[in-house]
């Protein structure tokens, strides 16, 4: 069925307007119909795309997530989602643990259902940011539904408004002047001005308007929620966001993984509390409070090499600071928290001089590091080959040699040494740092699991100068955000938004001569009294004397 939209004043209106484009007429009412209601000037009675008739499926998904209340339902759910979220602990604030185990241990059955809803990790689960996305959604195209046809209606505005338009604005009045319409409307312009109005004529007939940016508020609000929602989302992209922890061993330069940082514990420093400055609840634990924990680090950026595993990386230091608890080293968004540390006493590397068991001469020393060997060693007329190590040496079941991880707890080298007094493809020789390993293991288990060892050479260290070793670790917290400024640039567009819809209102006064008689009719998105009054102002200014009052016509509401 074919809706006729024109408009008694010949203006072809689209489908779904309300007030007619030109003139104001309220459409869509009982011919010949004389309501006094107040008309609805939200959207000036523009038609929009989701009031469509026929509807198609682009439509309806339109019109789904144009719906105001579709948008109050979304931001509902999310909110409930996000106050489940913090009814436990969320499982990325814990470092080596297993979920599936502590929720169920910690908090029992609840906090097992806990974990299988996926609650444990809210703001990273799939239906968490799937409502981030359809609000972000909603918010667009509520916002496009909306102002683009607002846009249109206020910038192609009609100066002369039909009866029914002005008659049925909250402020109305009507009453006779003295003088001909149009030079009564072109000595009005004045005052209105005064007032800050833009005035505009069309013979007797007048259109004054001020503070139509207000009107947009709300869609900047919209365009800052948008430009937050997308940072949010866009901070699980790679390279954008990281919060990940690390153990940086003291005198060590660490590589951070995903950067081309470089992070350097230059030394770690821990002051405990005395017994006097403790507490009798701490004294009575007998344990160690540390007063404070610094870590001296400096911070280097690779410039060269940087994915070369083979080449040395070029680095260049851009910054250094002493972290404390509360007090990051940051550069460039950037930024290393000190969250925790560890005293141990490591080996870090042994120098140990090559000795003959037979004659006791002393060959020289090399210096053996336990994480990062180098795999050949010149000792005096000796070559050592590194053949395998063991970080942390074991036997198995079947008598073979295994490291049961991947810490220097027990550590252990397997050398092939070729030079004077071995055979020609070398001997074997097993080295362990920790010399009770050795003994605790046995030369003829060795022989067995090692297929046979030579012990024509030993490893001595004659000196403690000749053990490095690891005082402390520091435990990072290492933290990249690349789109904070994003997200503080949509709150402050949210922010700007809301001053333009606080602190102004679009005001807007139509009035028409017809004769003698006078009618005006005035239009405010808030702060109803305050229109009232400039309007009397107005008029006592015209030489018209009127109670404010009487120009309510829609009840005293404010």
């Amino acid at each position: 069925m074919i809706t006729n939209t024109k408009c008694e004043c010949g203006h072809q209106n689209p489908v779904g307007t309300v007030l007619c484009e030109a003139c104001g007429k309220p459409q869509h009412e009982e011919p010949g119909g004389n309501s006094s209601e107040l008309l609805e000037m939200r959207y000036d009675g523009v038609a929009r795309r989701s009031q469509r008739a026929n509807p198609n499926f682009i439509d309806k998904i339109w019109n789904f997530f144009s719906s105001v209340k579709v948008a109050v339902y979304l931001i509902s759910i999310t909110l409930v989602g996000a106050m489940l979220g913090t009814v436990f602990t969320q499982e990325t604030m814990f470092i080596n643990i297993d979920p599936s185990v502590y929720y169920k241990q910690k908090y029992g059955t609840i906090g097992e259902i806990y974990y299988l809803l996926g609650l444990s990790d809210t703001y990273n689960s799939w239906w968490f940011i799937l409502l981030l996305v359809m609000i972000g959604a909603s918010l667009v195209i509520c916002s496009l539904d909306r102002v683009l046809p607002l846009y249109r209606a206020l910038s192609k505005q009609k100066i002369r408004k039909h009866m029914q338009f002005l008659t049925r604005q909250r402020v109305v009045y009507q009453g006779p002047i003295s003088g001909h319409g149009e030079e009564w409307v072109q000595q009005a312009i004045a005052p209105l001005k005064k007032k800050g109005y833009r005035v505009h004529t069309d013979g007797a007939a007048l259109l004054a308007e001020k503070q139509r940016f207000s009107r947009w508020g709300p869609y900047v609000i919209h365009i800052g929620l948008i430009v937050f929602l997308l940072a949010v989302l866009f901070r699980g992209l790679p390279g954008l966001h990281m919060d990940e922890h690390y153990w940086f061993t003291e005198g060590e330069i660490t590589p951070i993984p995903d950067t081309n940082y470089y992070l350097k514990n230059e030394k770690f420093t821990v002051e405990y509390y005395t017994e006097d400055e403790m507490s009798e609840e701490f004294r009575q634990r007998g344990k160690a409070v540390p007063k404070l924990f610094e870590t001296k680090a400096v911070l280097y950026k690779c410039v060269d090499n940087c994915n070369n595993p083979l080449e040395e990386p070029e680095l260049v230091e851009v910054d250094r600071h002493n972290i404390r608890v509360n007090d990051p080293l940051n550069y460039k968004g950037f930024q290393a928290y000190q969250f925790d540390f560890e005293e141990t006493a490591e080996i870090r590397s042994v120098s140990p001089t090559l000795v003959d068991q037979e004659t006791g001469e002393h060959y020289g020393k090399f210096t053996l590091r336990m994480n990062d060997p180098e795999t050949e060693y010149d000792v005096g007329p000796y070559h050592l080959k590194l053949k395998d190590k063991y970080l942390d040496f074991d036997l198995d079941e079947n008598k073979k040699p295994i490291t049961k991880s991947g810490e220097p707890n027990a550590p252990a080298f397997l050398f092939t040494i070729t030079g004077p007094g071995l055979p020609e493809d070398g001997g074997q020789f097993i080295y362990f740092p920790y010399l009770e390993q050795q003994k605790f293991f046995g030369q003829d288990k060795l022989n067995e699991a090692l297929g046979g060892v030579n012990n024509k050479l030993r490893f001595d260290l004659l000196a403690m100068e000749d053990v490095d070793f690891i005082r402390s670790k520091s435990y990072l917290n290492i933290r990249i955000d690349r789109a904070m400024p994003f997200v503080w640039t949509g709150l402050g567009i949210v922010m700007l938004g809301l001053i333009m819809g606080f602190y102004w209102q679009h005001r807007r006064i139509w009035l028409r001569v017809d004769g003698d008689v006078l009618t005006l009719g005035g239009h405010t998105t808030k702060n109803w009294f305050g229109m009232r009054r400039e309007v009397s102002s107005f008029l006592k200014s015209m030489g018209i004397e009127v109670d404010e009052k009487s120009l309510d016509n829609g009840g005293n509401r404010s």
